[in-house]
């Protein structure tokens, strides 16, 4: 046995983000490898939690045994600063970080400074840190002061689904498939403008993503397919279970998805090891996942671009095989689960 272990989440584990699928996946294989897991649910709402909950959040940290180590998610780490200087004498903290939270999309530059302040705050105080790639390492010592010493980055594991033939098929649309929350970061709005200018190729596209983390986004995305008259060829499938989701990459020819920033992008990552050719950008850590030979990657916010690629992709059954080739190639470089939770284990151990 490894011994005890905290593992302070914001809410409900099942939420179905990518942020979340690490910390249900590392926590079980934490669990495999011997630690003892305790989840420790902090409660909703964060990065903005209410006056209540991040009171119950502090009471909850403070309850746990002195001397135990603290794994804290960053949605909630960041924001909590104080409470994190109260517990630095007395537990070993861990911060989890995703993406800083100033990176999201759609904030007020006094909005991002106020939480890239209080992060770097409450970062000072954590023992250790694991990031889930190597591009948010980067932009924690730039920006956090967050020096090598504590520093460990775990990417997320990849599992390795069954092998499906991907052949130049030339009838019939071209199934395109987008995986992802719907909020501003995911850039759906770039992705639905491109595709209104290809209305006269044969394409058709399945957004799976939780539509109730940011309703005015959603919202708007569902305004603009409306407006743009592309209702009969663009579906809105919501959030899905592991099950359902494994079935959506099998049958897609295409993974799009045009991030405006990604920590590290596990859906990328899952279209790989689905032999899926991936259109991508260049933000964040998404290059550092897809290699040049399994995708297509332009700049964010980039439209005209985005269009060329999916363009591309679409008329050449060619280049989709031959990505697809490069996708299922590229998949044997991504850690597993086990690996990646072997390194988040040694993270834990050395400040136990």
């Amino acid at each position: 046995m490894k011994g005890d272990v905290v593992f302070a989440v914001p809410g409900d584990l099942n939420t179905p983000t990518g942020g979340y699928a690490y910390d249900r996946r590392m926590i079980q294989e934490l669990s495999e490898l011997g630690w003892r897991v305790e989840v420790l649910d902090l409660g909703d709402g964060f990065p903005r939690p209410a006056d209540i909950t991040r009171k119950a959040a502090k009471e909850k940290l403070a309850a746990v045994l002195a001397g135990r180590p603290i794994v804290i998610d960053g949605l909630a780490f960041g924001v909590m600063p104080e409470i994190a200087a109260r517990l630095r004498d007395t537990h070993p903290l861990i911060a989890l970080v995703h993406h800083p939270l100033a990176l999201e999309t759609g904030l007020t530059g006094d909005e991002a400074g106020t939480l890239q302040e209080s992060e770097r705050a409450a970062l000072t105080c954590a023992r250790a840190v694991v990031t889930n790639s190597v591009a948010t390492a980067r932009v924690l010592t730039a920006d956090y002061g967050v020096g090598p010493d504590r520093m460990t980055v775990v990417p997320p594991g990849t599992d390795r689904p069954a092998a499906v033939r991907r052949d130049a098929k030339s009838d019939g649309p071209v199934a395109l498939l987008a995986v992802g929350s719907i909020v501003p970061r995911k850039g759906y709005d770039v992705l639905v403008a491109a595709l209104a200018e290809l209305a006269s190729l044969p394409w058709r596209l399945t957004i799976v993503g939780d539509c109730a983390r940011d309703a005015a986004c959603a919202a708007a995305l569902k305004a603009d397919i409306a407006r743009l008259k592309l209702g009969d060829r663009i579906e809105l499938k919501g959030a899905v279970d592991a099950r359902e989701l494994s079935g959506f990459y099998a049958d897609a020819d295409v993974f799009v998805l045009p991030s405006r920033h990604e920590g590290f992008g596990m859906a990328f990552a899952e279209a790989l090891a689905h032999g899926l050719p991936v259109i991508g950008t260049t933000a964040g850590a998404i290059p550092d996942t897809v290699p040049a030979g399994a995708g297509v990657l332009v700049p964010p916010d980039d439209r005209p671009a985005l269009a060329a690629a999916l363009r591309r992709l679409i008329e050449q059954p060619d280049e989709r095989v031959r990505l697809s080739a490069g996708a299922r190639a590229a998949v044997h470089a991504l850690p597993t689960w086990r690996s990646s939770a072997e390194l988040f284990s040694r993270a834990i151990a050395r400040v136990s």
